[in-house]
């Protein structure tokens, strides 16, 4: 399983969630290219260790476990995934 970043950080970008996430599978950070252009940050499926660090540190409530992600949010789990894969 892993977490993942739901539309409602779109724009907000806040970096509550880079700061304690043990791995640093979320990306882009600010100091990393492309975090100005990013419209939210992702959660990398293949690095996260599951720990719920992120979520709890969310002020805005954007990231739930995989199997959690509410209907109306289904889409960020691909889109999670896809910007890692490319």
């Amino acid at each position: 399983m892993t977490y993942v970043i739901t539309e409602l950080c779109a724009s907000m970008k806040d970096t509550s969630c880079v700061e304690v996430c043990p791995v640093d599978c979320i990306h882009p950070t600010p100091d990393e290219p492309g975090y100005e252009e990013a419209e939210q940050l992702h959660i990398d499926p293949t690095e996260c260790i599951d720990c719920d660090a992120c979520a709890q540190s969310c002020p805005v409530g954007a990231i739930f476990a995989e199997k959690n992600v509410p209907a109306e949010w289904s889409l960020a789990t691909a889109a999670n995934a896809d910007y890692f894969s490319g």
